[in-house]
């Protein structure tokens, strides 16, 4: 059995030790699933239309017809909000995947090779990490345009400063370590070394990073998307359906109230998932 697959079966075991002793990890568990499970069959549980138009019905309050009511343009509330769950999900996800890898590669190769590329790489993520993660979306997504596309590059260039520093700091203490200088004297070359035997010993740590993360990209994509720098109208966005509905804030409250719950509930089951990940890994959590 090699070094990768003992770490992985001990952070198996440790994961699963810390779910039976902290219920509310469950928690936190079955909300996602659920989250999940509604981006998934959206089509299916969507009574209406996401984008069809019915003035007629416009600013509905919740009722049997219309569950959570309807928007300023007679949008069903509750057909937009698990549709806008595939958007949220999807950029959450797939941004937090681009920042791990370009993030964790980066990473581990300041660490691995030192000295003045170490110091211009860990100087360059100092100064990303000095911004706020929302205002530094802002200022990407506004060079960019308003798409999803680009929506997904900001948040995940955000993002990658926070990688890069969890991947740098066990390389260091791994570079030196007997398996790695094993690989060497075998001849195996950098690229191999970097991949194969330091990364692995690092993936329970990203992952935890990634989860965390993952609430704070949902989090930026709301926000940017209230502010019109998101995914464009009519594609319906959590964040776009308050920034629809906050002028009628005060006569139509569901309008804002129901996906700010939503967001609420995702970010609230991803922190509970990165909490019960960072305590399964750090072992002076794991004996408290």
């Amino acid at each position: 059995m090699t070094i990768s697959n003992i770490a992985s079966t001990r952070l198996e075991n440790a994961v699963w030790a810390t779910f039976k002793r902290n219920k509310l990890s469950w928690v936190g568990v079955s909300l996602l699933a659920l989250i999940i499970g509604v981006a998934i069959l959206a089509p299916v549980l969507s009574p209406y239309d996401p984008v069809k138009q019915s003035i007629v019905d416009r600013l509905q309050p919740p009722s049997p017809e219309f569950w959570l009511g309807t928007d300023t343009y007679g949008r069903d509330v509750l057909s937009r909000l698990l549709y806008g769950t595939r958007i949220s999900l999807m950029v959450g996800f797939v941004s937090v995947l681009i920042a791990m890898v370009v993030g964790s590669a980066i990473g581990i190769l300041a660490g691995y090779v030192g000295g003045l590329l170490d110091q211009l790489i860990m100087g360059l993520a100092d100064v990303m990490l000095s911004f706020p993660t929302l205002l530094l979306g802002l200022m990407v997504a506004a060079m960019l345009g308003a798409s999803l596309e680009n929506l997904i590059i900001a948040i995940a260039i955000t993002e990658t400063a926070p990688f890069i520093r969890v991947a740098r700091a066990p390389t260091i203490a791994l570079k030196h370590r007997d398996f790695v200088d094993a690989g060497r004297a075998l001849g195996y070359g950098p690229v191999r070394i970097m991949g194969v035997h330091i990364f692995p010993n690092m993936v329970s740590d990203i992952v935890v990073v990634g989860s965390l993360w993952m609430a704070s990209a949902i989090r930026t994509e709301a926000s940017l998307s209230f502010i019109g720098l998101g995914v464009q109208p009519p594609t319906a966005t959590w964040g776009g359906m308050i920034r629809e509905g906050f002028e009628n804030i005060l006569s139509a409250w569901w309008l804002v109230v129901f996906p700010s719950l939503a967001i609420l509930i995702t970010v609230l089951a991803l922190n509970i998932l990165g909490d019960t990940l960072r305590d399964a890994i750090d072992p002076k959590l794991r004996s408290e």
